[in-house]
């Protein structure tokens, strides 16, 4: 699938739930939100369908995202499922780490190639204030299991935040010194107001390679897949390697590749724009899989060219990254 502006669309999120058991400052409000009801998501059989077409059209690779996508039920069943399409996408996971020692080896077997977890501090005591709630040490547990089950290469996500854990980017970059780990540090993305943290918090990504350069020498590397939208560096003599993800200070819009699809099946051509397009009504009111996959179509011609934050009449979404899956 190509997009008006000649863009490949290889790539699909699927938030399975918009449950988390973490309450993130910049993703969630204190009090947390209303969840949806069963009957309002999505089911796996509805998510199997729209992957399915994805697949038919090219997407090659799936993300399962949330909220926090290991707490709903019958996830492992899911993954086995997905990974047994036709054309054998690969199938991937963002989590939070928490209940992640419990699962990798099951998620392994049933086909997940690998995961992703959102990491934002080293620091326990950091840790319970950044989340609202205590588990530090699970996640540690958890990024141990990935490891020695072999969902490889494992990435950690941080988002480095201005005079909240910014001062943690060295100890995060040291890691893939001892570690064969890609630690990716993505700017924070004001994609919805009324959080704790305002756009001025962003740390951008010159301050984000400026804080791990002290830690000696850096090679950049080059990047080999095209979708790709970390810039990439290596420490002298690392394991491992560090990306950068610079959502805003220097957007990747032009080489955007996905779609995503909320938990209530709405579908997002783009993260940061409010346009979302009814898949779930198409899929129950008995579409065939032509018409999801002309669905899935309209929504990729429905991509806009670019985001607009940072310029001064963006005003932030209605939705918390939470209810998107990022």
């Amino acid at each position: 699938m190509r997009d008006n502006f000649g863009r490949t669309i290889n790539y699909l999120r699927l938030s399975i739930t918009d449950r988390c058991n973490l309450r993130c400052r910049y993703c969630m409000p204190v009090e947390g939100v209303d969840s949806l009801g069963h009957g309002q998501i999505l089911s796996y059989e509805e998510l199997l369908r729209v992957a399915a077409a994805a697949a038919a059209l090219g997407v090659r690779k799936i993300r399962l995202t949330g909220g926090e996508p290991l707490v709903r039920k019958g996830l492992v069943d899911f993954v086995a499922r997905l990974a047994a399409l036709p054309e054998h996408p690969e199938i991937t996971l963002t989590t939070n780490g928490l209940l992640l020692a419990d699962h990798a080896a099951e998620l392994k077997r049933a086909g997940l190639s690998r995961v992703n977890v959102s990491l934002d501090t080293l620091r326990p005591e950091r840790f319970a204030e950044l989340t609202r709630r205590p588990g530090f040490e699970q996640v540690l547990a958890g990024l141990a299991a990935a490891e020695r089950v072999g969902l490889s290469p494992l990435k950690i996500n941080m988002v480095p935040i201005a005079g909240v854990n910014a001062d943690e980017v060295a100890d995060f970059a040291r890691l893939t010194l001892a570690h064969p780990w890609e630690v990716r540090f993505i700017e924070f993305m004001p994609v919805t107001g009324n959080l704790d943290y305002p756009p001025e918090s962003r740390f951008p990504a010159d301050d984000i390679v400026a804080a791990f350069s002290v830690l000696g020498p850096v090679e950049e590397l080059p990047r080999h897949d095209p979708g790709a939208v970390a810039r990439l560096y290596r420490l002298a003599g690392a394991q491992g390697r560090i990306g950068v993800i610079p959502a805003v200070s220097h957007h990747f819009c032009h080489e955007c590749n996905r779609l995503r699809v909320t938990p209530e099946g709405r579908l997002r051509p783009c993260l940061f724009s409010d346009l979302e397009l009814d898949l779930r009504a198409l899929l129950r009111r008995g579409a065939s899989d032509a018409e999801v996959q002309d669905f899935l179509r309209q929504a990729v011609c429905a991509k806009p060219e670019r985001h607009h934050i940072g310029e001064a009449d963006f005003k932030p979404g209605c939705r918390p990254m939470q209810g998107i899956g990022g």
